[in-house]
Order: structure tokens, then sequence, then C-alpha cells
């Protein structure tokens, strides 16, 4: 009788756990590549070395210590991608303070909600950017701002709120200046960092990031220097980061893309963080992997869809690509394609994981065929173990769908004070409940078909959204597109397609209708085709179906039904 294989699988690495803190790596890393560019920020027109940086970060997290931050207090920082942002992140984690990343797009209520929410003592904020006054926002909730006599904030509506740093040059009584913060300390208060650093452990909670709180409240996932220093390790090993890499960074900071795979996969493998603008530019990122002679860059496909499509791509070289990643959604094989093609990103990988993750939990691997990169997620990363479980919790076999579980160091501690929310996801025996339908093949891929809320059950039939979009990008009209269900009286829900075409490509929805039904089974044709010029976005660059839905059901007047 042959046995089942089941739906299990754990990474094996040569490669031990870091063990460490992320201020004893960085310490590390700025020792060992102390003259080579650790940061480079383009629209800041700034560039510092590892040992400047490391200069930088000192005298910030001295200056924190100075204004009684002590190990544990939460400190948030709100603002776009920036050299500041690099700073006040390593100052936070060699000093034991929690670094609380905040979506830049956050407007007063959300920002009100989450300061409080963590208790946070201090707060970085941006000077203004395009539309955004960060400054004006804050002061909506803490109107005491403006009559500020002393730079110790007493605000009724965050009371916990006593610092907040600014970046910019201007003067203000309420506000301390960024760059007042980075005055060479005195040898006391370096040792006095030094000792601080030296007591903290590496499973403490060192980072808290906001879910994106589609549903109810954003929730604070807590990370430890454990969950989120090897995760960036074994990032940058799987697409073999060294010190001759320089990595463009174009996804935001704030994000576990940015920061985890970005900045702590780049200090841990001694390459150079390149950022080419405050927030995604297409233009901007093929002048930076230009100048910068970058060997890697990051993005979701709807980024590097941008940079293809850009009307100057051909006048850029970028043949000192190499590698990247791309994460965040799924990623059709054409873009994949030209990416490799026309990008010179033959070593590009496909990420796949969620903050609560760490965030990646599977990588595929620099030698997977293009085929392999599009239509999995590759497999688990080192050190980590996953399984797909079905409605009972128990694994299903090989090639059947069920739930992703992930279990090992990269999985978050819980939800900051929420029992209740961490116990639905992070079951007895510590394995992480994703929310994600998979399906694993003989050799360990991993396929990802879609959230289990974005199933769309059409007359009593599941229907994988992510299946028909995959599909529907063969289309050549097709730049890019998101699935969702809206209600429906007989079926319950239907099909809708939401397309973006490429640049004045006349077709119709009748077409894409047409071209549906002439190539897969007619269950999964849409009833609905809708062209966008653009979706509803996250920070992060992901498509918000919760909106696209939502629009949708008022477009066709389907709300009754809902």
């Amino acid at each position: 009788m042959t046995q089942v294989r089941l739906s299990y699988a754990y990474g094996t690495s040569s490669q031990p756990l870091l063990g460490t803190t992320i201020g004893e790596k960085f310490d590390q890393a700025c020792a060992q590549y102390a003259e080579q560019d650790a940061v480079v920020s383009l629209h800041q027109n700034v560039r510092l070395s590892y040992r400047q940086l490391q200069e930088q970060v000192n005298a910030f997290a001295c200056s924190l210590l100075k204004l009684g931050f002590q190990k544990g207090d939460r400190l948030a920082i709100w603002s776009p991608n920036c050299v500041e942002w690099t700073i006040t992140q390593f100052a936070a984690f060699k000093a034991g303070i929690i670094l609380v990343n905040l979506n830049p797009a956050y407007k007063s209520n959300e920002l009100e909600y989450v300061l409080n929410k963590v208790s946070c003592k201090g707060l970085v904020i941006a000077s203004q950017f395009k539309t955004t006054n960060y400054q004006e926002i804050l002061t909506k909730i803490a109107p005491e701002l403006n009559q500020a006599a002393s730079k110790v904030l007493k605000a009724e509506h965050l009371p916990h709120l006593k610092h907040i740093i600014k970046i910019d040059d201007q003067e203000h009584a309420g506000l301390h200046r960024f760059q007042d913060l980075l005055t060479p300390p005195s040898k006391k208060m370096l040792q006095k960092l030094q000792q601080i650093s030296s007591e903290l452990q590496f499973d403490e909670t060192i980072n808290i990031q906001f879910t994106s709180g589609t549903t109810g409240n954003p929730k604070g996932t807590m990370l430890t220097h454990n969950n989120i220093l090897n995760n960036g390790y074994f990032v940058g090993e799987a697409i073999h980061l060294s010190p001759a890499d320089r990595v463009c960074i174009s996804v935001p900071l704030f994000h576990c893309f940015g920061m985890v795979m970005g900045n702590l996969a780049c200090i841990t493998h001694g390459s150079t963080m390149v950022y080419p603008s405050a927030v995604f530019n297409p233009l901007d990122t093929l002048k930076a992997i230009q100048q910068e002679k970058c060997t890697a860059a990051y993005g979701v496909p709807t980024m590097f869809i941008a940079i293809l499509e850009h009307e100057q791509f051909d006048e850029f070289d970028l043949s000192s690509l190499r590698t990247g990643i791309m994460a965040g959604s799924p990623c059709p094989q054409e873009i994949m394609q030209r990416v490799i093609d026309r990008m010179h990103m033959s070593e590009i990988t496909i990420c796949y994981g969620m903050t609560e993750t760490a965030p990646v939990s599977a990588q595929s691997s620099t030698e997977d065929s293009v085929e392999r990169r599009v239509s999995t997620v590759g497999r688990v990363h080192p050190h980590l173990e996953v399984k797909i479980v079905d409605e009972e919790g128990k694994v299903v076999p090989r090639g059947q769908l069920g739930e992703l579980c992930v279990r090992g160091y990269s999985v978050m501690l819980g939800y900051w004070e929420d029992q209740e929310k961490t116990a639905e996801v992070i079951d007895a025996a510590r394995w992480m409940h994703t929310g994600d339908i998979a399906e694993m093949d003989d050799e360990g891929f991993v396929k990802i078909k879609g959230r289990i809320k974005d199933v769309v059950i059409r007359g009593g039939e599941n229907l994988f959204p992510k299946e028909i979009e995959d599909f529907l990008y063969t289309h050549p009209a097709v730049c890019d597109v998101q699935v969702i269900g809206v209600p429906d009286h007989k079926y319950g829900e239907e099909l809708c397609a939401c397309i973006i075409l490429h640049e004045n490509d006349p077709c119709t929805e009748e077409t894409i209708r047409q071209y549906c039904a002439e190539h897969i089974s007619h269950n999964k044709v849409p009833r609905y085709v809708r062209f966008f010029s653009e979706f509803p976005m996250t920070a992060s660059g992901k498509a918000q179906k919760f909106k696209l839905r939502e629009f949708m059901r008022e477009e066709l007047n389907l709300k009754e039904i809902a």
C-alpha cells in the first residue's frame, strides 16, 4: 500500500539562525564594511558609508536616551522613505526602543487610533509630502502643539505622546528637529547606549507593524529581533546578496518589504540600500538603477509594470541588474518574462508571506524555471515549517487545497494587547493560520490559490479569482486585472473582472468575455467586465479588492442584494 504524502514541509539550511540582536548585527556590519556605501538616498542627495551611518545611528540613539526614552518605550515613525527613517530604525533597535511603523497615508483618525493603541511616547514625522502636511494632521488631534511652551507635549487626545521629532530644518517651540538630535554624543552616553544594547535579548519585541485593518481596526503585530533579523538575512541569502550588491528599494520602508527584506537583508550582507524617491516613481527608479548601477530591484508586480510601460524605459541602461524580488501579489508570467528579458533580472525571485510571519515564509530560488516562479511562490524558507490543512485542521495530501499554516522562528509573538485576536490566528501548537488557500506539489512547491475570504461562491461552487486573473493576463490588451465577487440574486455571487488596459488599446468588454468563453469553462467567465484607469491601492502597492467590491456594488446597483 503506497503511503500518501502529506502537504507538510520544512526548510533545511547549512546556515544557522543568527541568534543575536539587530543592534549587535548592525555594529558587526559597520565594523566589517566601514568604508562601503551603506545607504544612498537619491531624492535627498545623501550618501552614507557604514561608518557614517553608524555614527548617526549612535548619535540619534543617545539623544533618545537623553530625552528619557527607556527600553520597551514605543517610538513611532510616520514618513515616506528617507535616510532618517533608516537612522531611526537602527537607533531604536540598538536602544531597545520598540519601533512602530506608521503608514504615511494615515489620516488623523487612524493616526490617533494607532498612537494610543500602543501608547507611543515619541513620534518622528516627515515635513510635508505632496499634499500631505504631517504636522497639520497631527495638530488636528493635538491642537496643544500650537500653544506649546516646551518640547514635552501634553495633549488631551494623545496622553502618552511626549516627544515629536520633525524631519526638517524649521524651528518650532513644541517640536524637536531631527538634525539637532544627531549631535555627536559624549563618551559617557555612548557607553550607556552600549550597556543597554548588550543587555537586550533577541526574543524581545522590537518592532510593531499594523495590519491593514480592512476588517475593523488595524492590529499591532509584535515582531522580535529574532523574527525580522533572520527573515531579512535568509531573504538576502536566497538572492545571493553580498557586499558587491546595491539594492534599489522602491517599496515603502514602513512595510516589511522595505524594512526587513530591504534594509535588514542589506545590513546582514554588507550590501547598499538605495532609495530612488520618497514614494515609488517609475522614472526615479529607472534613473537610480542606471546611476547607482543597482544589482537588485524590489517591487510589487504593479511597480514593475509601471517601469516597463514607462515611455522613457528604453533610454536607460539597466544591464547592472542581476536579481531582485517581486512580492505582495501574484505575478503574471508575461510580466515576469519581460522583467527577466528587458530588465536583465535573470535571478529575480518571488516571495510569499505576511506581516505576522516577519514577513517571508516561502521564496522561489534563482535557479527555478520562469514557469515555477510565476505559478508557485517557491518552497518553504530555511528553519520554517509549512502545512496545508482542511477545515478540521487535518493536513491534506499533496495536490489538495487547504489553508496554509506556518510555524517557526518568524511567527510574531502576537497582536499588541489583544489575546483574543492572537488566539484566532495562532493555535496551541504555535501554527500561524494565514487565511490563504494553498496547494503543495510533490516537490514541495507551494501555489497560492487566493484568500479564503476572496473566494467567490457561485451557485455553491468555489471559484478562485487568482486563477481567472492569471488567465486574463494572457490577453494582449490587459495590463492589470483584479477579479472580485459581486452579489447576485440567482447564484449568490457572480464574477466581475476589473481591468486596466494597455494605453490606447481599443479592447471592449465583449471582446474580453468572448476571449474567456473560447478558452476557459463557462462558469469562470466573468459576468461583468469593467475598465479602470487605476485601482484603489494600499501604500504598499496592493490593489484593495474590498474597495473595488464596494465600488462595483454601487456601480451595478447591487447594494440591496448585498
